[in-house]
């Protein structure tokens, strides 16, 4: 066992890469509107925090008491406790941020009116707005014995006041704002002025309830618990498992509240509605920046800011040399391939399912499915093959958080479109990024062309996430991946493989072995070596060994962006580990093993993490490139992380963080930038939209856009953002 001053909470340790979120909001280096989408992003990031990890703890606190943290000993009700603390903690820091955007965007035109210190011609504004736009639209309620405390809906915002009675008791008025714009924007005199529509509420409120004294009055949000699990009670009865999930997503709705946010002090107020809601006072934030920061992501698109200087620098993923002359990809991969996005362009993937789906000797396409684009062109192309006559089977996993309704709806559609789709492991989530496409010959011969990846099948996230595609005509990794579909397809794991990794089986034990490999040789004299990039690290039992690697003197370089539950540096333990957390324009995401040096080098990248879930309880693919090429671009990207000065942070031994700075003198190094260079070099802006692939799908889009319209009116539910999709489809082809 590990000594406990060795360790680091998970949710704490979360809870760090978060703040390296909010840091990068207070950077003067970066752009404004990339400094307020990690405004942003910080709070989105809380926001699931909330109604996972600080949902399921709660949940724990109260049926499993008595169960301890396996890093701290602290048991959930501790834990708990511990991270509303460290988010309390961070409130200096985000007011530091939210003033410091404010003073930018002053200086860049955009002024962010507040009622406090309002000018005449702004006030007239904003009455006009709220006369024209928002008054007609509200609903105001009040909530006395006679009528009752309303559902306050996850993630929406609430105007909240409270009232004087004519016989001197209280009542209190809430009014539903959730279904109206979070802010307008008006352009007036060469500035853009931005009205956040609960300050103008707010301000007006008297005409709302022109007959009542209102002596207190508050904008909340309230943060419900969203951690469901598959009910097995649900199984038991006469219903498929997307219409398990779809029951599942019905309950989320109306669970426990774990936050309550409130837009300044309100004593009554807030006992009134922690008694409704049942929140601890621990768990109410009185903020003095806006509650949600979701406009984040929208506002520059308002504001209409074309200055340049407000973004980072214009970089499109490139499409490689290779593939410029239309060689198919099956010929290509003879020697094995590597994207790496988002330097390089997704259209190469596409045009390989494109091409499986209209060559005669494609037999089969496989591929497993986690988290999908908001209108997939992955899944245009497996729609174009199943009606090419492919035999197409797709691993949908429904219970990808958050995107479950998102995967039930393209389930339907991969069904109507002719697809097999089975939804995987009742014990086990499928996460492997794997798409096996297999040929048989007119002599009978079969062969397979493998993608192993390190992220989801989206073409929007690739351009945002640091990832790697590897592509392979090898027969043993052909066969693996078949043997994976054809046990997923029965409800099975894979416990044997010929050359791939296969969790949750053959994917700890190997690195386990390959560790205790570098153990031995440095025992002997030798020089162990490893490297690892993942995304978060919590095993403790993959930390043990690293430590007992450490102190035989094995050299370990662990890149772990978010968790990391180990402190690197601490005397007698960890003297030998370095572990960096890099954070910069695009999320790293790839994950990348090295065991070793020289000859006996093993390389490995796959799509797991090293927290017990991706170790123990999810399918996870890893596979080993034997082309000395993708071996030496594999190095080169962590030799890159390794030199990085502008992005870099460095954890240490009592685990927290301190930024890698540029010395004087010494030249800046952002590795993201230069992986870009590098991996463009020799490559060509991607081709036209317009090109064969994304031409041939089109027509397949506006089908599935349409088959998607149809089911959701067959169940009678809305259309989300689809339906502006399909509008745009429609233009794009018709001209109207």
């Amino acid at each position: 066992m590990l000594p406990m001053d060795l360790l680091v909470n998970r949710e704490l340790s979360w809870l760090e890469f978060n703040k390296r979120c909010l840091s990068e909001a207070l950077r003067e280096d970066v752009p404004l509107f990339e400094r307020l989408k990690f405004a942003a992003i910080y709070f989105s990031n809380l926001d699931e925090f909330f109604m996972v990890r600080v949902g399921s703890l709660t949940d724990q606190s109260i049926m499993d008491p008595d169960k301890l943290d396996d890093k701290t000993g602290w048991n959930a009700a501790q834990q708990v406790q511990h991270m509303l603390e460290m988010i309390h903690s961070f409130e200096p820091m985000t007011e530091e941020m939210y003033q410091s955007l404010l003073t930018e965007f002053k200086q860049n035109g955009i002024d962010f009116i507040h009622f406090k210190k309002i000018s005449k011609m702004d006030e007239m504004i904003a009455q006009k707005y709220f006369n024209e736009e928002i008054k007609p639209l509200l609903s105001p309620q009040i909530v006395d014995r006679h009528h009752p405390f309303p559902f306050l809906r996850n993630k929406e915002k609430y105007v909240v006041s409270c009232h004087i009675t004519k016989n001197g008791g209280e009542r209190f008025g809430i009014i539903p704002i959730g279904h109206l714009p979070d802010y307008f924007v008006i352009h007036f005199d060469g500035r853009a002025k931005v009205l956040f529509t609960c300050d103008i509420i707010e301000h007006y409120l008297e005409q709302l309830f022109t007959k009542q004294k209102i002596i207190e009055r508050v904008t909340i949000r309230v943060t419900r618990n969203a951690d469901i699990a598959v009910d097995e009670a649900l199984l038991d009865y006469d219903m498929d498992f997307r219409g398990v999930m779809q029951e599942l997503l019905k309950k989320r709705r109306r669970l426990s509240a774990v936050r309550l946010q409130m837009s300044g002090k309100s004593e009554k107020i807030q006992k009134y509605l922690c008694e409704h809601l049942e929140v601890g006072k621990l768990a109410v934030f009185i903020q003095k920046i806006p509650l949600d920061f979701a406009f984040g992501f929208s506002l520059p698109g308002k504001v209409q800011k074309n200055d340049m200087a407000l973004f980072y620098p214009e970089r499109r993923p490139q499409l490689p040399v290779a593939y410029q002359n239309n060689t198919p990809i099956r010929q290509l991969a003879e020697e094995e391939i590597l994207l790496a996005y988002p330097f390089h362009s997704y259209s190469p993937f596409l045009n390989m399912l494109y091409e499986a789906a209209e060559d005669p000797e494609v037999v089969s396409i496989r591929i497993s499915l986690y988290r999908l684009a908001g209108h997939s062109k992955v899944v245009s192309a497996l729609c174009y093959a199943a009606d090419r006559g492919k035999d197409v089977l797709c691993m949908l996993e429904l219970r990808a958080r958050f995107d479950e309704q998102s995967n039930i709806d393209y389930s339907a559609i991969l069904e109507q479109a002719g697809c097999r789709v089975i939804y995987g492991l009742s014990d086990y989530k499928v996460h492997a990024k794997l798409c096996v496409i297999t040929r048989k010959d007119a002599d009978g011969n079969v062969s397979y062309t493998t993608q192993i990846g390190t992220g989801n099948y989206n073409e929007k996230t690739s351009e945002q996430y640091t990832d790697l595609c590897f592509i392979t005509n090898e027969d043993a990794v052909g066969r693996d991946a078949t043997k994976i579909f054809n046990n997923l397809a029965i409800g099975e794991t894979t416990e044997q493989t010929e050359s791939l990794w296969v969790a949750p089986h053959c994917y700890r034990t190997h690195v386990l072995e390959l560790l205790d490999r570098e153990i031995a040789i440095q025992k002997n004299g030798g020089h162990g070596y490893v490297a690892i990039k993942v995304n978060s690290f919590n095993d403790v039992g993959i930390m043990e060994k690293m430590v007992e690697a450490s102190q035989a003197g094995v050299e370990i370089h662990l890149y772990i962006r978010g968790i990391c539950c180990l402190r690197p540096g601490v005397k007698g333990y960890t003297d030998h580990i370095t572990i960096r957390a890099l954070l910069g324009r695009y999320l790293e995401h790839s994950r990348i093993f090295v065991f070793g040096e020289g000859e006996r080098q093993r390389i490995f990248i796959g799509s797991g993490d090293l927290l017990n879930r991706n170790t123990q309880r999810r399918v996870e693919i890893f596979a080993e490139p034997k082309s000395e090429a993708i071996r030496k671009q594999l190095l080169y990207i962590l030799e890159t992380l390794e030199m990085d000065n502008c992005q870099s942070w460095l954890m240490q031994p009592d685990g927290s963080y301190t930024r890698i700075a540029c010395r004087e003198g010494e030249r800046p190094l952002n590795s993201q930038m230069k992986l870009f260079d590098a991996f463009t070099r020799d490559a060509a802006e991607r081709p036209n939209p317009r090109g064969s692939a994304t031409a041939r799908s089109e027509k397949v889009e506006i089908q599935q856009t349409m088959e998607l319209l149809r089911t959701k009116e067959q169940v009678g539910e809305p259309v989300p953002a689809k339906q502006g999709l399909f509008k745009r489809l429609f233009r794009r082809l018709f001209g109207k």
